[in-house]
């Protein structure tokens, strides 16, 4: 009897927020060996960073493709992505952040893309802070990656065509 044991697909999304113009050869080649093959991004300028690039690509994969790829761009002087894998039936999704001073962050995702902190975290978190809110306030933003976010925030608005969308009341 044959078993033909196959990985679950996956599929994500690979955001490179900020890279030097003379890496993003570097990082195409390094996210193609996570995923197995051959990689081209569609490059624009990254308005917030002079002289840097940003690309978004959405990947197909088998399971743990976002931590392969987090894990061959972690790391590099000057780059700032995110790299989101979606939760699939049977497996939770995940996010990966990386910026050159915080370094990198992975938090686990529900289907809905949130960010799942789980219990013993939390207990921790608690324990930590004891009867102190504002302890507890800072335990539960480092779980969630905030640091993170609030640095990655403005390089991903950067991408929004500014245009202003003005809504009036009608009637």
């Amino acid at each position: 009897m044959e078993n033909n044991v196959t990985a679950a697909p996956a599929r994500g999304v690979l955001y490179v927020h900020s890279s030097p113009k003379a890496l993003c050869p570097h990082v195409e080649w390094a996210a193609g060996g996570a995923l197995d093959r051959a990689v081209n991004f569609n490059w624009d300028v990254q308005p917030v960073l002079k002289g840097a690039m940003r690309a978004e690509y959405y990947w197909e994969g088998t399971q743990g493709t976002g931590a392969r790829l987090a894990s061959a761009l972690r790391g590099w002087e000057h780059l700032r992505f995110e790299v989101t894998e979606d939760a699939t039936p049977g497996a939770d999704g995940g996010r990966w952040l990386h910026t050159p001073d915080l370094g990198i962050f992975y938090a686990q995702t529900d289907t809905a893309g949130n960010i799942v902190i789980p219990e013993d975290r939390v207990r921790y978190a608690m324990e930590v802070a004891g009867s102190d809110a504002f302890e507890l306030h800072r335990e539960l933003r480092l779980a969630l990656g905030q640091a993170w976010d609030d640095e990655l925030e403005v390089f991903r608005h950067a991408s929004d065509d500014n245009q202003v969308v003005w809504l009036h009341k009608v009637g």
